[in-house]
């Protein structure tokens, strides 16, 4: 998996348990693409600040996904779906076509 993709997964699933400035800082430089400089001139703190304040918060995340296993399970069960869309499509059989359509637009 592309790892902005992975980050951004991870962040949805696992974000609100960190604190609201990590949340703050991460948003800012790994999902709205601010630089490092940026973000720590806007907070009044140093650039390796904002740098080790990232890492942590990414060590964190995977922490959370090594216990919880969450994102996995949702990849897995997307993938799943989207295979038993093709074979309802395949096969001609439109209500599991729109049944597994709408699973995957819930997901």
């Amino acid at each position: 998996m592309e790892k902005f993709v992975e980050q951004a997964l991870l962040y949805d699933f696992y974000g609100e348990l960190l604190t609201k400035r990590q949340q703050q800082v991460y948003e800012s430089v790994v999902l709205e693409d601010y630089s490092l400089s940026e973000v720590a001139e806007e907070l009044g703190i140093s650039r390796q600040g904002v740098h080790d304040m990232i890492r942590r918060c990414n060590m964190t995340l995977e922490d959370y996904e090594q216990k919880l296993h969450l994102v996995n399970k949702f990849v897995n069960i997307q993938k799943q779906v989207q295979e038993i869309s093709r074979l309802a499509d395949e096969h001609g059989v439109e209500e599991i076509g729109r049944i597994s359509s709408r699973i995957l637009e819930e997901l």
